[in-house]
């Protein structure tokens, strides 16, 4: 099986204030340059056999600092944008709780947003893309919200648990198997 390599895109303004960021397209802060330049140091781009994106230029611009450029440069792949969050966009999991007590992405609808089935079936067709290459390793630079689904969809867990994985920006994790079934290798490295 494929390892899959997870990387969230360094801080932005919005990551920054907990601010939810699907379409608005930003550029990453000083801060969050650093850090995806902090992963060139830890990632060949060499070592990959497939090299995905979000559209985003905050995670395309992580990718590039990373030092995937040139013929490692990475194919954007729709499927890896951030869970379109419709009318919570730009706002805080609080200022969503002060209309929607309880409220998150992981147990709540998003007005005017994607579903958790929108998610899974654009997740699903990821995970079928990174199986079916037949390289030892894929990379895919994206955000928090969908890297987390990404990862319980490939674990074959709930979409819900997505809460439970925390992900920091600028960090590396890492999907692949143990004894034949679907496991977390590494995480929020």
């Amino acid at each position: 099986m494929t390892r899959l390599y997870v990387v969230r895109h360094g801080q932005t303004e919005w990551s920054k204030a907990g601010q939810h960021t699907s379409v608005t397209d930003l550029a990453l802060t000083p801060d969050g340059e650093q850090e995806a330049r902090r992963l060139a140091d830890r990632l060949n781009p060499a070592d990959f056999g497939l090299v995905l994106t979000s559209p985003r230029q905050r995670a395309r611009q992580t990718a590039e600092l990373a030092g995937f450029t040139g013929m490692f440069a990475p194919e954007v792949d729709e499927d890896l944008a951030e869970w379109f969050y419709g009318d919570f966009e730009g706002r805080t999991s609080e200022q969503n709780q002060e209309s929607v007590p309880d409220w998150t992405i992981w147990t709540h609808p998003t007005p005017g947003g994607e579903t958790a089935g929108q998610i899974r079936t654009r997740l699903a067709r990821v995970i079928n893309r990174v199986r079916s290459v037949g390289a030892e390793r894929a990379i895919c630079f994206a955000h928090g919200h969908i890297l987390r689904a990404l990862t319980v969809c490939w674990l074959e867990l709930d979409l819900t648990l997505g809460a439970r994985f925390p992900l920091d920006t600028g960090t590396i994790s890492i999907l692949g198997e143990a004894k034949g079934i679907p496991a977390l290798e590494q995480w929020n490295a």
